[in-house]
């Protein structure tokens, strides 16, 4: 279980929200959760990648290399 302090604007909203569709508050908040936790993931890790290329801990092969090693050139 996890608890969650909002804004009071943002608790308002979601009554609002609820009562207009006969769902809880808990719905929505899980909805927008799902929702954006998979683009925070591809985010961060696609910023700890990057900090390891920018370091030198790991390399980049161009994708035309890619292509040749599995005989898919033109």
């Amino acid at each position: 279980m996890i608890a969650v302090r909002v804004p009071e604007e943002i608790e308002m909203r979601l009554d609002r929200l609820a009562k207009l569709t006969g769902r809880t508050k808990t719905y929505y908040v899980r909805e927008a959760i799902e929702d954006h936790l998979d683009d925070l993931e591809e985010a961060y890790l696609a910023e700890k990648m990057l900090e390891k290329v920018r370091s030198g801990r790991e390399k980049l092969i161009p994708f035309e290399d890619i292509m040749k090693q599995y005989g898919l050139e033109d």
